[in-house]
């Protein structure tokens, strides 16, 4: 037969033609030129990357009449012979056929045997992981000290099946998985001299199916030529590698990342219906997912990106407005699910279902955009003027200073709430004391302007405040009353007793002692009370929560972030004094 497919045809035959192994080629090159050639070598690596291509090149440079050169002539009678695979001197032998004992007794008695025509006798076991531990075993002593006219040479895609025994007596060489671009040069170098057209995108999708091998690149090339014949448009090359499963990729990545769920769905149920494999079609979601990730970070760099230029275009056009954390959250998804997926029993279910939560994810920001917006926030709160008639006073430091001194510190501005005149401030109780030795009333107005005023400081205390009457003030003593047993326990507390006075303290601008006094009636049913305590209770837990969401520094957050919203307002208990918590 005279048709050479061409992954044989396009073989390399001197070692400036092995594709991506500087490192192997230099060392044997330098090897050979330096006369320290080994009596063993072990290639292994992934398949079809040259590691017998290696192995036979070398093969016929320490054989090579006019050598041992670095460069065989394949010339000669040996380079030829060894090329057709004919030398009665160099054998290539399959591990995987002649795995056992007795092959390896026989080449144990045949390499005592000198060469008949070449330099050294040379045994290529190909796979050689495929011996058995007896055929390894007979092979050790053979292996450490050889004749000196015998070399051996070994190839496997799995080293770590190799006993290390074996591996201690050869030298290794690790070869590398070919990149995108190495595989698709060495194409177009074999599209010219074969006088085949095709695009550049049409060659990087054969070699990225090739997966880092120049074999099955070259072999799909092979194929591809069969079927378009020499001038090969891209729609073939697509329409023969299956690759309309990445029109479905970008199509679902962009529903998902528009959060259309059900855009989402549509696209499943077609690639569905149209032959896809779920399983097969979820790992290479995920690896389209990866890409977007990666073009976020790293931009259009084919070291990390085995991908041809328009999908590149296409990746980076998809991920321009989304956040790096985004696809990041996305990505974690797609890999939490992986082992749900693959044993599912109904994959599809489950693409539908992990499509769907990723389409409703919420976006995340990113940590500096969000305290940059946090401080432009606080920048333009603290550069807005105070609304015309409304002054803002300073707030007096929680921390107990003692009764009859004056305000501990000075802590933040204490915003009046809106709609709220001058008149209806605290301002009010303020005026009546500019006599020196006029003692304040308080009364009507003044008893609800003192409630909003410990408001300011603390919701829960003015909630509870609520709940008290006012009994009387005279002699710098303020009294007030409960008539609920609950409320008079907690505020009878002495640390809510002495922050409270605290805070009639500025309101009065003069020393304050406040007195809580029961009102509770002794006749009281108690079944009663409590039904009363829990109802009360409920209306003060919604008083907090209308006055929170109210709030005018919370309205402003939501005006900055737009699309915040709530999610709920939680009321926490009132601190416990440095006493009890001691």
């Amino acid at each position: 037969m005279d048709y050479l497919v061409l992954a044989r045809k396009w073989r390399p035959q001197v070692f400036e033609d092995v594709v991506g192994q500087p490192h192997v080629v230099q060392t044997l090159k330098n090897a050979i030129r330096q006369d320290r050639i080994a009596h063993a070598f072990l290639f292994s690596g992934p398949r079809g990357v040259g590691k017998t291509s290696v192995a036979r090149i070398l093969a016929k440079a320490i054989n090579c009449e006019h050598g041992p050169a670095e460069i065989p002539c394949n010339a000669c009678t040996n380079c030829r012979e060894i090329t057709e695979g004919i030398s009665l001197d160099v054998r290539e032998i399959d591990g995987a056929s002649n795995r056992g004992i007795d092959e390896i007794r026989e080449l144990r008695e045949r390499i005592r045997f000198l060469p008949v025509s070449c330099r050294y006798k040379v045994y290529i076991i190909d796979e050689v992981h495929m011996l058995t531990r007896e055929a390894f075993n007979a092979l050790l002593k053979t292996l450490e000290e050889p004749p000196a006219h015998v070399v051996f040479m070994f190839a496997t895609t799995e080293t770590h099946k190799v006993p290390a025994t074996i591996l201690s007596r050869c030298q290794n060489f690790e070869f590398r998985r070919l990149s995108l671009r190495q595989i698709s040069e060495q194409l177009r170098k074999i599209s010219e001299a074969e006088n085949i057209e095709i695009s550049d995108a049409g060659l990087a999708w054969i070699a990225e199916a090739g997966d880092g091998s120049m074999r099955d690149s070259e072999s799909i090339f092979d194929q591809v030529i069969s079927y378009a014949g020499t001038a090969i448009q891209d729609e073939a090359v697509e329409e023969l590698l299956g690759r309309t499963d990445r029109r479905f990729l970008f199509q679902l990545s962009e529903a998902v990342l528009r959060r259309d769920a059900g855009q989402c769905l549509k696209i499943v149920e077609e690639g569905y219906y149209a032959g896809l494999d779920m399983s097969y079609f979820y790992s290479l979601l995920l690896q389209h997912f990866r890409n977007l990730l990666f073009v976020r970070i790293v931009g259009q760099k084919g070291e990390l990106l085995e991908l041809s230029g328009n999908d590149l275009a296409s990746l980076e056009s998809q991920v321009e407005d989304v956040s790096r954390e985004t696809l990041q959250q996305l990505l974690d998804i797609l890999l939490g699910e992986e082992e749900n997926v693959r044993r599912s029993h109904n994959p599809r279910l489950n693409l539908e279902t992990i499509v769907c939560r990723m389409a409703c994810l919420p976006p995340a920001f990113p940590l500096e955009e969000i305290l940059a917006r946090m401080e432009d926030l606080e920048a333009r709160l603290a550069a807005s003027p105070s609304p015309p008639g409304k002054e803002i006073p300073p707030v007096v430091s929680e921390k107990a200073s003692g009764p009859g001194n004056a305000p501990a510190g000075r802590e933040r501005p204490m915003v009046l709430p809106e709609g709220r005149t001058e008149a209806e401030g605290v301002r009010e109780p303020i005026q009546e004391l500019k006599g020196p030795h006029r003692e304040p009333a308080i009364s009507g107005d003044i008893w609800k302007n003192f409630k909003d005023h410990v408001k300011q400081f603390s919701v829960p205390l003015a909630s509870q405040i609520e709940q008290g009457e006012y009994l009387g003030y005279e002699n710098g003593r303020l009294r007030i009353g409960f008539r609920n047993h609950m409320f008079f326990e907690n505020m009878n507390d002495p640390g809510q007793k002495e922050r409270l006075s605290e805070m009639a303290g500025s309101f009065l601008q003069t020393a304050v002692t406040v007195e809580i006094e029961s009102l509770e009636a002794e006749s009281d049913n108690r079944g009663a009370e409590k039904i009363s305590d829990a109802m009360v209770r409920k209306n003060t837990i919604e008083e907090i929560r209308r006055e929170a969401l109210n709030h005018p520094l919370l309205q402003k957050v939501l005006s900055v972030f737009e699309g915040a919203e709530v999610q709920d307002v939680k009321v926490r208990a009132p601190a416990k004094p440095s006493s009890e918590q001691g």
